[in-house]
């Protein structure tokens, strides 16, 4: 017998040459066959396989991170572009671009409120916000009775201000829907942080439409009744806010808004004034 041959142990006998595999400092794969050799080969070194994020778990936290950074990034513009608006006034707006769009002439100048008649400023107050003083671009007691009158069984009208209507008018597009009313909601909170009083109802004047492409105080007391909006009576001015709701069906010298709704916004225009209603914009 060869005491070489009986003295080797058994690790040995592939033979001192022979390569041994050495997996320290690294685990060795998991598996064997091809599904072994391929998470070898795409697992980074010092990792392994088992401690990879799930797909679904690295989708939802990107959701989440660029999510985040679309709402930072609106927030922020809104921001800004409400703070420039107030101070510079407002360029072109979507209603105006629409008008536009459809082949009629838009026609818009724009005014200072001490350059509008205070009867036109009553009129709007009396027949789309007599609480515009007060409130702070919510009228929760209108809102509720709009609800109401809705539960009754009557036709559901509407109760926005007038922070409201320029806040859709001035940042939004006409039109319904839950998306476009919560911009309007936002947009609105942040105006009146920003706005006075005086600078919403300024605004307002100037953005809303009369209809025919007509868009502003000034521009719709020239082409309806020839004067400047400084000089408007208070039946021409209360003409003007009878079409509001509705320019382009209702005109100011037709019946709806020369007639009894004409007196009847007078008569309110009057209660304005004697309640004091309109004192944060037109004063004493």
């Amino acid at each position: 017998m060869r005491s070489g041959t009986l003295d080797q142990k058994p690790e040995d006998v592939n033979g001192p040459d022979e390569a041994k595999p050495d997996w320290s400092g690294d685990a060795p794969p998991s598996g064997g066959g091809f599904l072994g050799r391929w998470r070898a080969g795409v697992t980074p070194q010092g990792t392994t396989y088992e401690n990879e994020k799930p797909l679904w778990r690295r989708m939802l936290v990107g959701f989440l991170l660029w999510t985040s950074i679309l709402g930072f990034g609106f927030i922020a513009l809104s921001l800004l572009a409400v703070f420039a608006i107030g101070w510079t006034g407002p360029p072109p707006t979507f209603n105006m671009a629409g008008t536009a769009m459809k082949g009629v002439e838009v026609h818009s100048k724009w005014v200072d409120l001490k350059n509008i008649s205070p009867h036109l400023v009553r009129a709007v107050i009396a027949s789309e916000d007599q609480n515009f003083c007060t409130h702070d671009g919510f009228d929760l007691k209108e809102i509720q009775k709009a609800m109401q009158a809705a539960e009754n069984g009557g036709d559901l009208r509407g109760a926005s201000t007038i922070s409201q209507q320029t806040a859709k008018n001035v940042f939004l597009w006409n039109g319904g829907g839950w998306f476009r009313k919560g911009l309007e909601a936002y947009f609105t909170v942040v105006m009146e942080k920003m706005w006075s009083k005086p600078r919403i109802m300024e605004t307002y004047l100037n953005v809303a439409e009369w209809g025919d492409g007509i868009y502003g105080a000034e521009q719709a007391a020239q082409d309806r009744f020839g004067v400047s909006a400084k000089n408007l009576t208070p039946r021409q001015a209360a003409a003007l806010a009878a079409v509001l709701p509705s320019p382009n069906r209702w005109k100011v010298d037709g019946p709806y808004a020369s007639g009894r709704r004409n007196n009847r916004i007078q008569s309110l225009m009057a209660m304005v004034k004697r309640d004091g209603l309109d004192k944060c914009v037109v004063g004493p």
